[in-house]
């Protein structure tokens, strides 16, 4: 099958061809990212993989199902980026990787308390200037504090009993408790009752409209002066103005992030040679507790290989049965939400017949 990569990297081309190594299918690689002005890109192809930042809304999908595209093999676990009730109206499938290194993220994450924990940016720099002081730079021992986790799937699960090990007392709130950590003594409480009983806050839910901008001024107003706050999931789960808002005022005590909101205009990119246009982003590298990696959270080697390995499984089953191995399908919409759908893709169409742009 031919199949056209978007938001290709080097180490897609890597470890896809890798995992494609018996030649099943034809593989175009591209940096171009997915969305309605690029779909057209894929001419020719029976599959398209894209990635976490590309716009795979009724538009694009429109332009896919009108070239013969019948897959979206998604490289990722996430799939908020997919008009799900759209595909489903087209007959496009979508394919996910459900899991790939749950440890990466979750060691990922904690590196990122640790650096702000013990400023290990701001003593890295100054050693590197001869200066030894040590004012400004006290940490907390993590035994003792109060971990909250917000979403205890895979990655949840791992990052409990990394922060068990560390001494830390867990809490957690998940929609679907699970018994292993509550046999650990991980407590589950509502994400209110979590918010004001942690020191750390570390977020590994996935992005739904439940938990679109679930860290928002009130949630940060009821957790305690001075927390650590960890996102690695999804950069909608907190509102960027109102983070802003709370480390001025001294409220939020750390931040730490691998996602951003508005990430697709940045991150997977090398921009160090112009003006970063995002103002509120520009603002974020402004505090001297902060700290932003660009969505890095999974890149190691294992998970690499498990993507890519995964990728190829699902183009491998949809080209022999029609469906992906791990389907996304359009039951995780809610009714609202389809009904939007259904209404962004009747205009798509219309501009598809009346020749207007799709990404007008």
């Amino acid at each position: 099958m031919d199949v056209t990569v978007f938001s290709s990297r080097s180490y897609d081309e890597t470890y896809l061809s890798s995992a494609n190594a018996a030649g099943r299918h034809r593989l175009r690689f591209l940096e171009t990212r997915l969305d309605a002005r690029t779909a057209a890109l894929a001419a020719g192809a029976g599959a398209v993989s894209a990635f976490v930042n590309d716009e795979v809304d009724a538009a694009a999908l429109a332009t896919l199902a009108g070239l013969g595209v019948g897959l979206v093999a998604l490289r990722c676990a996430g799939f908020n980026q997919v008009d799900l009730a759209a595909a489903h109206q087209l007959g496009v499938r979508i394919g996910r990787v459900p899991a790939y290194s749950p440890h990466a993220v979750a060691e990922h994450a904690v590196g990122l308390m640790l650096a702000l924990n013990r400023h290990l940016c701001r003593a890295w720099s100054r050693v590197r200037e001869g200066n030894f002081a040590l004012d400004g730079l006290v940490g907390f021992d993590m035994a003792g504090k109060t971990a909250g986790i917000v979403g205890t799937g895979s990655i949840g699960q791992v990052m409990a009993r990394i922060l068990i090990g560390f001494g830390c007392h867990v809490i957690a709130t998940d929609p679907a408790p699970d018994p292993g950590l509550e046999a650990l003594g991980v407590r589950y409480m509502p994400f209110p009752a979590l918010a004001e009983a942690a020191d750390i806050v570390t977020l590994h839910c996935p992005l739904t409209p439940e938990t679109r901008h679930l860290v928002n001024a009130e949630a940060l107003a009821r957790m305690k002066r001075g927390v650590m706050l960890i996102n690695t999931s999804r950069g909608a789960v907190v509102d960027t103005r109102a983070l802003i808002a709370a480390l001025k005022s001294g409220h939020l005590g750390s931040l730490g992030l691998d996602v951003y909101e508005e990430e697709s205009h940045l991150f997977f990119r090398d921009l160090s040679g112009r003006a970063i246009a995002d103002d509120l982003f520009a603002r974020l590298l402004t505090f001297p507790n902060v700290i932003i990696t660009g969505h890095q959270g999974f890149f190691t080697a294992e998970a690499l290989a498990s993507i890519a390995e995964t990728t190829i499984a699902n183009i491998d089953r949809f080209a022999a049965t029609g469906a992906p191995l791990h389907e996304v399908s359009v039951e995780r919409l809610a009714p609202a939400a389809e009904a939007e759908s259904s209404s962004a893709l009747s205009s798509a169409s219309s501009r598809a017949r009346s020749g207007e742009p799709s990404g007008a």
